[in-house]
Parts: structure tokens; sequence; C-alpha cells
């Protein structure tokens, strides 16, 4: 099927007539009934104030806005659905149903109902201009991803679940989306990003794919349409069951971790999972090495130590290098030679960028970044060296 896209024009009254908000769905719809407002794909409302009355005085002024996209709705109960343009049509339609007020003169908020009729009428005959597009869900999110370019922009998590909508996907934002939830009140010490963003969810199926050797998309498109037991308790759903495992696994791996949130919130605690979720460390010992990590002022990436004490590779935790200083200053105190060739037999004196510094005492062995701990080789022995 080839996507049709039709040009249309909505007066904001026909837009706001029976204009409801579910409280307990979250579901909100609005064109008599005939347009959902909120399909399963799009986040929570996220506007601020002043991005409201922004939208409201262009309407006001009578000013251009932005085109809104909607595409014709799976549902039976819906014609239309929004695909962009959410936040736009929920800041009009609550000021016109009297729930926020305006400031249209600095220091004075004004209520919809208690503006003057002409200018009540003013805004309800403002006319938006309107795609409507019908076609697969393919073509819907390739679409999408061309015209999300104004406004709150979707994130790609977002964009996923414009595709793969369905119960599955509405438990998942359920557990994983919401601003309370269950995943965001228990795990969100150990999780970066925005829920209402959706990048907890976008975490999680990253993580639990990676287990599976799949891309997030295929693991979305192999459970979207899993039976889901709405009633059941979260541990019931496999992707929470999987989160909460590795957050187990974590707490009693880690017992310390929680107090380092600003590190801790950027480990992929479920990749670690995957890789050392069946091993059984020392934990006394792992996490006194944690300790000692992290007051080693030579470790730059602190959030590498936990993935560090499990692997003990060196690369994970960027160990701070010596500065052009301090390299000057070794290569002057070395007569511009490097040690290596000089027991060799070979007086060879090089330039400073032929040269490269390395630690007499090695980091692992307690060598610290200081100009006492540093030599300047040539490139070929600090290769060799390296290689060791």
């Amino acid at each position: 099927m080839t996507m049709k896209i039709t040009k249309t024009e909505i007066a904001i009254r026909d837009l706001v007539k029976d204009y409801k908000e579910d409280k307990k769905t979250g579901k909100i719809t609005g064109y008599g009934g005939k347009l959902n407002i909120r399909p399963k794909f799009q986040r929570e409302f996220v506007y601020k104030d002043k991005q409201q009355e922004a939208v409201l005085e262009t309407v006001k002024k009578g000013f251009p806005l932005n085109t809104i996209y909607w595409s014709k709705s799976n549902e039976d109960s819906f014609d239309w659905e929004v695909l962009d343009g959410q936040q736009r049509t929920i800041s009009i339609c609550r000021f016109c149903t009297n729930q926020f007020s305006m400031e249209f003169q600095k220091g004075v908020p004004v209520f919809f109902m208690n503006m003057p009729e002409e200018d009540k009428n003013k805004i309800l005959d403002y006319k938006l201009d309107v795609y409507q597009c019908d076609g697969t869900d393919i073509e819907k999110l390739e679409w999408f991803k061309v015209i999300n370019i104004a406004g709150e922009k979707l994130y790609p998590q977002e964009l996923r679940n414009a595709v793969y909508s369905g119960e599955w996907l509405t438990k998942a934002k359920e557990l994983f989306s919401k601003q309370n939830g269950w995943v965001y009140r228990k795990y969100k010490d150990l999780l970066s990003g925005q829920v209402i963003r959706q990048d907890y969810l976008e975490t999680a199926l990253s993580w639990i794919g990676a287990k599976e050797g799949k891309s997030i998309e295929e693991y979305m498109a192999a459970h979207q349409f899993d039976e889901v037991n709405k009633e059941g308790t979260p541990e019931g759903f496999p992707l929470f069951k999987y989160v909460k495992d590795v957050f187990d696994w974590v707490d009693k791996t880690f017992p310390t971790a929680r107090s380092y949130l600003k590190e801790a919130k950027k480990v992929e605690w479920g990749l670690l999972y995957n890789r050392f979720g069946t091993e059984s460390p020392d934990i006394e010992e792992i996490n006194d090495e944690v300790k000692k990590l992290m007051m080693d002022s030579d470790v730059e990436k602190k959030s590498g130590i936990w993935e560090y004490v499990l692997s003990n590779d060196e690369s994970v935790l960027n160990i701070r290098t010596f500065d052009d200083n301090t390299k000057r200053e070794v290569y002057e105190r070395q007569h511009h030679k490097c040690p290596y060739c000089v027991q060799e037999g070979n007086d060879k004196e090089y330039k400073i960028e032929e040269m490269e510094a390395d630690h007499i005492t090695p980091w692992s062995q307690g060598g610290k970044t200081t100009t006492e701990n540093c030599q300047m080789l040539c490139k070929k022995h600090n290769r060799k060296k390296s290689d060791k």
C-alpha cells in the first residue's frame, strides 16, 4: 500500500468538541470523540507553562502554527490518531476547556470562559493545518521520522513504540515509563535518563535484547503480540522479571553501588549481569577494590570501576595520562633519548613527537601518573613494552 496523505483544515471549535482526559487510563480524545490525541505510542504531556502560553499566544494573534499530523487509526473506536502535534493539541484543548489560565496581559491571568465572546470566537474559529495520512505501520513510522522536526522531538524509543504498539507494549510502558511506576520507584538510583521519555524502557530492552542476541526492534517484534496478564504481578511480566534479576544481582554483588549515584547511573548494569551474573566473586574483596579505586585520582572514568573489578580490563577506567608539560620535562631530563635504546647502545636523539609517555611502575602495580613515574620511550619500545 502507498501512503495516502491529505491536507485539510480543522477549526479549533471542532477539535475541542467532546474533549476528554481519562486520568485512569491516560487516554485523551477530542474532535467529537473521533480523534485519539494520545495513542499508545505517544508520551505523557511534557509542555511547560511557557510553551503552552506560546501556542495560545500564536493562536490568539492569528499567526500560523506548525502543521499537525494525524494518521488513520487502527482502533475501531477512532477515525484518527495524532501522529505529531500532541503537545500543541492538548495545550489548545486544555485552555479552551478552562483547565488553565493564560496571561495575555502581564500579571492578568485569564481563563477562556472569562474572555469576551469576540476573543473566544476568534480562537474557536482559528483553523489548524492538518495533514491526514493513511498507510501501513512501517510507512507511518518512516514518515513520522521525517516530520518529527518541530516542538518536543520524539526520542528513538518513542518512535519504536509507534510501530510495536499493543497490549504487551502498554504493559511495558505501565511498568517502565511512568514517573511513579514500579521501575522508577525501585531502580531510579541505578538508571539514567528520563522515565517519561522512555529511557528506562529503552535501556531494559537493549539489555535483554543483548542477552538474546537481538536488537531492540527485533526483541519488540518478537514479543509485540505476547499475551499479557493485566492483573498479574510485575514479576509475571518477563521484561520486568529480567530487570529485577539484574538489580537483585547488583544489590547482592555491589551493596555499596547506590552510595555512588552519579557514577552508578552511567553503568550498563544489564550488560554486566549478562556477562558476569553466574559468577561468584569475593563480595568483600571486590567492594574494597571499588572503594579504593573511587579514591584513585588516576581513574578518570569512575563508572567503569564495577566492570573493571569483574573483568580486570584497564581500558574501561580511562586511566589519566601524562600531560604535555610533564612529557616535555621528562623529555628534556632524558636529553631527548629513549632509555631502552640507550641500554642497547643506541644514542639516537628523538623529536618529542617521535616518543610516547609511559609509566615506569605500571598503574596496575601502584604506579601513579606523576613526573617521577614517567619515562619517554621511542614508539618502537613503548609498543613492545605494552605488548608484554
